[in-house]
């Protein structure tokens, strides 16, 4: 068993790590803003293939002394890159962390990037050209204290790229949060879905993937395909597999509206890029005039909070109107709002059931639950 660490948003850890052990990984340990597990290369394929959470898989090579520059770019050139790497593949380096000599991560990237390709002039007479964008392979270099862990990154781009979204609103939610909302709100495809504000569409289209059973990354590419190691069998097998496990119709409707039409003709580009076109209701509507579309179902909606989007006294209207808006209109209803604003959330006027606390980027939020009777 090799190995991996998935690095994840923080605040998602647990939910990333049942996530990954639903997809078979073992001896699965959460750290910050990451998941430590173990498995093989099939199980490495198929959590870039089905996680929907985290951001990239690292496979770590090595992790050697690194007090300062010079023994970082002697230790770095005693690992065999030939394992890994030939001249004619392209090559980028990523460095996180730092100590008090190599404090700058710009500078210790260059200097693992230089001891690969001295390495690679030395033994081949040729080196690898640096690709910063989708390189054959992207070593991943962690710096803590005295140490850097050289680790090869098997996703390239972020997982939260579905490669579904190049249409985009203003302050849209990563895919990643999205399906973590899901998950927090224990939502279930046999109950119907709304987002009232659901701008470009994210969250209709991670739960209506969910309840489709559509591998978040079948319309992607990934690092470990340009890997000397990779295996185009094994990696069609997968693809295979999670095509003939697909559902063809949603067991409950999902609905997304928008007063502004604009975004949601966005949120229907984006939902016919992943073939989801005649599965979704998306619709624009005013948030005042909007009505229960079913006797149950579950609300989850993201409103702006005055940190990017909107003026905060203003926003104050809105978020009463969402709560006169479920109290009288959405009886038999589960209801969440995710909002990184205390004093906003007041104005809503509802007791909660549930608080739980979440990052949505950098910013501090709490996805607020309605139980609304």
């Amino acid at each position: 068993m090799n190995n991996y660490f998935a690095t994840v948003a923080r605040g998602l850890e647990e939910i990333a790590a049942q996530e990954l052990e639903k997809i078979g990984a073992k001896n699965v340990r959460p750290d910050f803003t990451g998941v430590y597990f173990q498995g093989d290369q099939t199980l490495l394929y198929r959590v870039n293939l089905w996680s929907r959470i985290i951001f990239r898989v690292l496979v770590p090579i090595a992790e050697i002394k690194s007090y300062n520059a010079e023994q970082l770019y002697r230790n770095v050139q005693n690992i065999d890159w030939s394992e890994y790497l030939n001249p004619e593949m392209t090559l980028a380096v990523n460095c996180t962390g730092k100590n008090s000599n190599l404090n700058h991560t710009h500078f210790t990237a260059l200097q693992i990037k230089n001891a690969i390709v001295d390495q690679q002039q030395k033994q081949f007479g040729e080196r690898s050209n640096i690709q910063t964008d989708h390189p054959d392979l992207l070593v991943n270099a962690h710096i803590n204290n005295n140490f850097c862990t050289i680790s090869l990154d098997s996703s390239g781009s972020s997982l939260h790229r579905r490669g579904y979204r190049p249409a985009m609103g203003l302050a849209p939610l990563k895919e990643t949060l999205a399906v973590a909302l899901l998950d927090m709100a224990e939502w279930k495809p046999n109950l119907p879905f709304l987002d009232p504000l659901c701008g470009s569409g994210t969250l209709p289209i991670e739960a209506a993937l969910k309840a489709l059973n559509i591998a978040p990354g079948l319309s992607r590419k990934f690092g470990f395909q340009s890997w000397l190691d990779f295996d185009s069998t094994l990696w069609q097998q997968l693809i295979t597999e999670a095509k003939n496990n697909q559902l063809t119709q949603l067991p409950q409707p999902i609905f997304g509206s928008d007063r502004d039409a604009d975004v949601i003709e966005l949120a229907q580009i984006n939902a016919q890029n992943c073939g989801l076109e005649n599965q979704i209701e998306f619709y624009q509507q005013e948030l005042a005039t909007i009505e229960a579309p079913t006797s149950e179902g579950v609300i989850i909606c993201n409103p702006p909070y005055g940190q990017r989007i909107g003026n905060t006294e203003e926003l104050g209207e809105l978020y009463k109107l969402l709560g006169d808006i479920f109290k009288q209109r959405f009886k038999g209803w589960t209801a969440y709002v995710l909002t990184g604003n205390k004093e906003l959330s007041k104005k809503i006027g509802l007791r909660t059931s549930r608080r739980l606390a979440v990052y949505n980027g950098s910013i501090p939020c709490t996805l607020l639950k309605y139980e609304l009777y």
